[in-house]
């Protein structure tokens, strides 16, 4: 991949994490405490795998944002396509705050479908621009996806 304009990645990769930063702060105060009472499915993976998969993912949103984003933010379609981005990522950081801040688990699992729906679509919408980005939300789809289930899961246990 050939940077064309490495302050813009480093940007989309920074603001990716920034809003896994803003979502820690809800989950730190409630992960110790609150989620360890909470009955939970045999898949649950331990807490320590959370940290390092979210920490690839958002890095990899924020290459495929970089990807989306250097091709024109003046074009209709790349401005519509990241103006998208941002709100799938405020949808994404809602979900922390709503299901560690507010420990509402069903709210949260409305959320986190609405937020499986938005990044499908996401990867459709970045696909017909650029298929690397698209291919770059594929592992994101997939662990929200396991996480879908797996609120569900708490949810239904409590």
């Amino acid at each position: 991949m050939k940077i064309k304009n490495p302050k813009l990645l480093f940007f989309s990769i920074l603001i990716s994490q920034l809003a896994g930063f803003l979502g820690s702060l809800a989950t730190r105060s409630s992960v110790s405490t609150w989620y360890l009472t909470l009955a939970k499915p045999a898949f649950n993976p331990p807490s320590w795998v959370f940290g390092p998969v979210w920490t690839i993912l958002y890095t990899l949103m924020g290459i495929s944002l970089y990807l989306i984003w250097v091709k024109g933010y003046q074009k209709k379609k790349i401005k519509k396509a990241v103006q998208f981005f941002w709100l799938h990522l405020g949808v994404n950081t809602l979900w922390s705050l709503v299901f560690f801040g507010y420990q509402n688990l069903f709210l949260a699992f409305l959320i986190i479908l609405a937020l499986w729906a938005m990044i499908a679509y996401l990867i459709k919408t970045f696909k017909k621009i650029d298929k690397k980005a698209a291919y770059l939300l594929i592992p994101y789809l997939l662990w929200v996806s396991f996480a879908t289930l797996l609120n569900y899961s708490i949810w239904s246990l409590n």
